[in-house]
């Protein structure tokens, strides 16, 4: 029987971010680059306020696609990962300014972009619990406004990629620059 794949779903983005950040967050922690620490399907799901079995589809989807390199191990082909956020995320997963809200900065309206980008435009994710108004953006999965309060490697990610799926050409430009460093060193 063949194995069922439908291609990338914004979920499988969000995952791999939340690998990316994690790796990072130890790394700052231990000093290296993470030898010998591992991380469950479990751990990824609690903390993105979703299933195992989701985020095991997911991995599975991210293999396939060859954004990861194995998906037991979690290991992200990171240079095929960047290409496909800084080129392909904004045709597959756009996003477009909706109406105002308040909510959670996000792209441009976020550190580390906001100290290079003057703009009266504040993009949101609409949350209840958000301090800010502004003009909404659809979040990569429902649970991200929520998330990114305990993560702020997260946050940070999920603000470029959204300022990826969002801006213009210049803002693009700074995000892909951010990313890059972010991702690849």
């Amino acid at each position: 029987m063949r194995k069922k794949h439908n291609g990338m779903r914004p979920q499988d983005v969000l995952i791999l971010l939340e690998i990316l950040a994690r790796y990072k967050k130890q790394e700052n922690i231990n000093g290296d680059s993470f030898n010998g620490w591992s991380l469950t399907n479990k751990v990824i799901a609690q903390d993105l306020q979703m299933s195992e079995s989701e985020v095991s589809e997911s991995l599975k989807r991210s293999e396939y696609a060859g954004l990861l390199e194995d998906y037991k191990s979690k290991h992200i082909n990171k240079r095929a990962f960047l290409d496909f956020l800084l080129y392909g995320l904004k045709y597959v997963f756009p996003a477009h300014p909706e109406g105002l809200a308040r909510g959670i900065p996000t792209a441009h309206s976020v550190a580390p972009l906001s100290e290079n980008i003057v703009s009266n435009e504040v993009y949101v994710w609409a949350s209840a619990n958000g301090t800010v108004r502004g003009q909404t953006i659809t979040p990569l999965y429902p649970t991200v406004p929520e998330i990114v309060k305990n993560d702020e490697n997260l946050y940070t990610l999920l603000a470029l990629v959204d300022a990826i799926r969002t801006g213009s050409a210049r803002i693009n430009k700074l995000a892909s620059t951010q990313l890059e460093h972010y991702i690849l060193g």
